[in-house]
């Protein structure tokens, strides 16, 4: 496969749907966040803190090869992304809360994700292998991540329309660009894959699965609607593996760090559509109870 196709379309294919992401947000959505602190607050906690923890955890306990090992933890430090957007509105979350917190996570990643590569590689690698994020590699990542974003919130205060008609199409093709990504990721590191597939896959379920129920429990516990721990459950859970892959590619030329995210982008839909329909079957039996209690006077 040619690698100048490689490295040329996975930035491509990411500022679209990065572009798309944009096509969604507005100023108002990270002033938002003001309004509802605490959802904000915990689901960015648990994103930047407990996740990189818990994944640290579990790369160390399958005893993972240290570059798929650091492959993760790219992954767990990686922001949600339009499908996180995606299944909150399919189980009923707050599909607002997600657009901001993927869109302040997005500004996030440009710090966490050089802070946990950089750890993770100091720790899983010999000090001989240069595999961290330098200052020109860094700033390839907020061109990665903030410019299309920023170029498609431009374009929605410009031209609203547009933008409107833009999400749909933007939203499939984002599905049909990860998948594509997946492949690419997976073809070129296929026999790391196939020799490491059980452990990946497993710290893939076990991570996306662990994610959800944190992502969801930690702000439900501390009283925030349950709309709102839905929308963190999925922003928590369902990272953004699109970005992890581009930047394992293209921005640190290590392929075979890729093969992580990939197989977590690939995995990821089976316990997200589950969480996803316990959400909104338990949305649905609420719905159901409430209607049926009689009026009373406080009605």
């Amino acid at each position: 496969m040619d690698s100048v196709a490689i490295t040329a379309g996975l930035p491509i294919a990411l500022a679209i749907i990065m572009f798309g992401l944009g096509l969604t947000l507005t100023v108002a959505d990270f002033v938002r966040v003001g309004r509802a602190p605490k959802a904000a607050i915990l689901a960015l906690a648990c994103q930047t803190l407990l996740l990189p923890a818990i994944c640290f955890g579990l790369v160390i306990a399958v005893n993972l090869d240290p570059l798929l090992a650091v492959g993760m933890m790219l992954l767990a430090a990686s922001p949600g992304g339009t499908t996180a957007n995606l299944f909150s509105h399919l189980a009923g979350g707050d599909v607002a809360l997600n657009i901001t917190l993927t869109a302040i996570n997005s500004v996030l990643a440009v710090v966490t994700i050089p802070v946990v590569v950089n750890a993770s590689a100091a720790y899983f690698l010999d000090s001989s292998t240069d595999i961290g994020l330098p200052v020109d590699k860094v700033l390839a990542v907020i061109a990665i991540v903030l410019v299309p974003v920023a170029i498609g919130m431009f374009v929605r205060s410009r031209f609203g329309d547009f933008a409107e008609r833009m999400q749909r199409p933007v939203k499939i093709g984002s599905a049909v660009v990860l998948a594509a990504v997946i492949v690419v990721a997976l073809a070129g590191a296929w026999e790391v894959f196939l020799d490491n597939v059980v452990a990946v896959g497993t710290v893939s379920l076990i991570l996306c699965t662990l994610s959800l129920i944190i992502g969801y429990w930690v702000p439900r516990l501390a009283g925030v609607s349950r709309s709102q721990s839905v929308a963190s459950g999925m922003e928590v859970g369902v990272h953004n593996a699109t970005l992890a892959i581009t930047i394992a590619v293209t921005v640190l030329g290590n392929t075979e760090l890729s093969v992580a995210p990939a197989m977590y982008g690939l995995l990821m839909f089976f316990p997200a559509a589950a969480a996803g329909y316990l959400f909104a079957r338990r949305s649905r039996s609420r719905s159901a109870t409430d209607n049926a209690r009689p009026p009373t006077a406080a009605d």
